[in-house]
């Protein structure tokens, strides 16, 4: 997918890339995962049916066309890396199409494979916040502890209850973000957990600090808004706009949440992440 992820782990741990390498997957979301004709697909199609745009070499036919042709879903979906581990990894090279009867297991391993490689990039960038370094132990254990189940035997991930393992590890790294907010004044820390901010007019808003967690923020309008250190896990960004808002040292934001909102040349991003290509490079419409 394009604007992937650059989170990766720490320098020197030779940790899993946390990044998605296309170049080596057997295009495995575009099989494995079920799409619904919208606004993000214009197509629907079952899980387990290759998209009609899936090339012969695993790459995506229309990579450089995919929002006019209205597949905008495809460029904001991010695996984190999971993508090319279950194919070189877990599969050793083995292809779905070439090994038919590796096909089925393989499309129920890549969503638990994703969702454990989200949890190795929430614990690493947990294992980068200044404020939850007394908590850099049990990070490490749990960050080890779930790179232990990404090498798991492909039938025992397929069967793999990854949700009580979510659970116990989200508790830590949202933990560790907590620290990280509450080195800043009380009254910047507000919490907007799970709000209903769809369509807000936040434009120049202070949110800095701000519990974002979960937050509907479809369409919002954010520009110039003051994001830092705000925590944004799970918040949903789509279209909303952040031109010139500030999001340095933004928590948990990932670049799928990025790709899946609007802003220009002027919104500051974490060091991690990439500008995405469809964003402008001046603010759009009238101030």
């Amino acid at each position: 997918m394009p604007d992937n992820e650059r989170m990766s782990a720490p320098a020197g741990t030779g940790r899993t890339a946390l990044s998605a390498d296309c170049a080596n997957c057997f295009g495995l979301c575009c099989v494995a995962l079920t799409l619904t004709a919208s606004a993000d697909f214009a197509i629907s199609k079952d899980a387990g049916t290759p998209c009609p745009n899936l090339a012969d070499d695993f790459r995506c036919g229309i990579h450089d066309r995919l929002r006019p042709e209205g597949f905008s879903g495809c460029t904001v979906y991010d695996c984190f890396g999971a993508g090319q581990k279950v194919s070189q990894e877990t599969y050793s090279g083995r292809d779905w199409r070439s090994s038919p009867g590796t096909a089925q297991q393989m499309f129920q391993v890549f969503p638990v494979m994703r969702q454990l490689h989200e949890l190795l990039r929430y614990l690493t960038e947990a294992l980068t916040l200044p404020a939850a370094a007394v908590m850099y132990g049990v990070l490490r254990d749990a960050l080890e502890a779930t790179e232990r189940l990404t090498r798991l035997p492909a039938e025992e991930l397929a069967g793999l209850d990854v949700s009580a393992h979510r659970d116990r590890t989200a508790a830590l790294f949202l933990r560790a973000g907590e620290l990280e907010r509450a080195a800043l004044p009380r009254r910047a820390r507000r919490s907007r957990r799970g709000a209903d901010l769809m369509g807000a007019r936040l434009k120049g808003a202070d949110l800095r600090g701000a519990e974002l967690r979960g937050a509907y923020l479809i369409a919002a309008d954010l520009r110039g808004a003051d994001l830092h250190r705000a925590e944004l896990i799970g918040a949903d960004l789509r279209d909303a706009d952040l031109s010139d808002a500030d999001l340095t040292g933004a928590l948990f934001l990932t670049q799928a949440q990025l790709n899946a909102a609007k802003g220009n040349s002027a919104t500051r991003l974490p060091e991690s992440l990439t500008r995405p290509s469809h964003w402008t490079p001046s603010a759009p419409g009238p101030s």
